[in-house]
């Protein structure tokens, strides 16, 4: 846990309520209100809390089971679950967004969050508060994750003003396809509102460690959330220049330690073809020192090819080439030293959260690589060597050569 639990007092002056507060390492930011499941502020909420706050945001749970019981925080067993849906049967809707939106106001009144923009985030029962929140508050943006019950309150459409993004489970036992195609019809062609859809996901598909978990979905799905919470209010990075430094440190001044601090604490890297790199500070370190950042020959070189933002990672395109005179343990481990030249593509998906970089997929054509040191040889396989560099640069060369063969 690397936040704190702050106090509230709630609107109708019934009393005082907690919430988990985590805050960025920059110290501010947008706000972000996270709604609950139906198991309370729990490890699961409080990590996801942690999660964006690296992001970014200012989060704050409000514990909105605070009227029935104060500070809930139940696990996943099945005595937990039964503990859940009584809270969830007992819970006052009403009540309760009159507390997210006393949650919405704590946020724009600290010093932390700068701008005043304050959106909602919520998973399961607060997937529905979300939706509620965007017909109900003033949050710039709301965002919810397989909401349950929104088909019954779909008459408050009218009332979104501001941007709502929904993600839908397609298999969601807690949204049946009746339910879900009412969402869909009612809500496709509402300006202010975005749906997905993840075909063959169950509820809960988003938290980590659950029985319906899908790391695919779920990364699908956060990169199109924080791309709404960005565009609505903030924080922009300069994701391009944050990416060039690291480059900078990695085959410019070859600084494993500079490299390092342009990343996140716990990042990885994952060079796709040799399955080479590190996952986790100390491993990474490690990776850099002894087999990359100084194992790369004199006169390695990227030629960028092209490059794209989204708002959460770049991606390049780009020519890779070197002279094989030393040993390169990242993308030929083993090989001695060949003497021969290397031009081969590659292509790197550079994923950041906040101002710092998460992880790297690295991606080439390995048996370009090997074909290119005389390790395989191009007239028994449909492979080439150098041809595909040069080809990336020139369009004008011949195509379909392989297929001649």
């Amino acid at each position: 846990m690397a936040g704190q639990y702050i106090d509230m007092k709630a609107a109708d002056g019934s009393g005082s309520f907690r919430g988990y507060l985590a805050t960025p390492a920059s110290g501010k930011g947008p706000g972000l209100v996270l709604a609950q499941e139906i198991f309370g502020v729990n490890s699961t909420m409080r990590d996801v809390a942690d999660y964006y706050a690296e992001e970014g945001y200012v989060v704050l749970v409000p514990d909105i089971f605070w009227r029935q019981e104060p500070n809930v925080e139940l696990g996943y067993t099945e005595a937990d679950w039964q503990r859940a849906f009584g809270f969830f049967q007992g819970f006052d809707e009403a009540k309760g967004m009159e507390d997210i939106q006393t949650a919405i106001d704590t946020l724009r009144a600290r010093t932390e969050v700068g701008n005043g923009k304050v959106g909602v985030l919520g998973f399961c029962l607060g997937g529905k508060l979300a939706y509620l929140a965007a017909c109900r508050t003033d949050a710039d943006v709301s965002v919810g994750y397989y909401g349950v019950g929104i088909d019954a309150a779909l008459g408050e459409a009218d009332r979104i003003k501001a941007p709502l993004v929904l993600h839908i489970a397609e298999l969601d036992k807690f949204c049946p396809p009746e339910a879900r195609n009412h969402i869909v019809d009612a809500l496709k062609d509402h300006a202010q509102v975005t749906l997905h859809v993840y075909a063959g996901q169950d509820h809960a598909f988003a938290r980590v460690g659950g029985e319906h978990y899908h790391r695919p979905s779920a990364l699908m799905a956060h990169e199109r959330t924080i791309a709404a919470l960005k565009d609505a209010m903030g924080p922009h990075f300069d994701l391009s220049a944050l990416w060039d430094k690291h480059c900078e440190y990695e085959f410019g001044t070859r600084n494993v330690d500079d490299t390092m601090s342009t990343m996140v604490a716990e990042p990885y890297v994952n060079h796709i073809p040799t399955m080479t790199g590190g996952v986790g500070y100390k491993n990474l370190h490690a990776f850099y020192t002894n087999h990359f950042v100084n194992s790369n020959p004199p006169d390695t070189a990227l030629v960028p090819i092209s490059r794209t933002v989204g708002a959460t990672q770049v991606v390049d395109e780009m020519l890779f080439s070197f002279t094989h005179t030393t040993e390169i343990p990242w993308m030929l481990p083993g090989v001695a030293p060949t003497g021969k030249r290397v031009e081969v593509p590659l292509l790197a998906v550079v994923n950041f959260r906040g101002d710092k970089l998460y992880h790297e997929h690295i991606y080439w054509d390995q048996a370009s690589v090997l074909v290119q040191v005389g390790l395989l040889d191009p007239k028994l396989l449909p492979i080439a060597g150098i041809e595909t560099a040069r080809k990336l640069l020139d369009e004008t060369l011949p195509s379909n050569e392989l297929m001649k063969k």
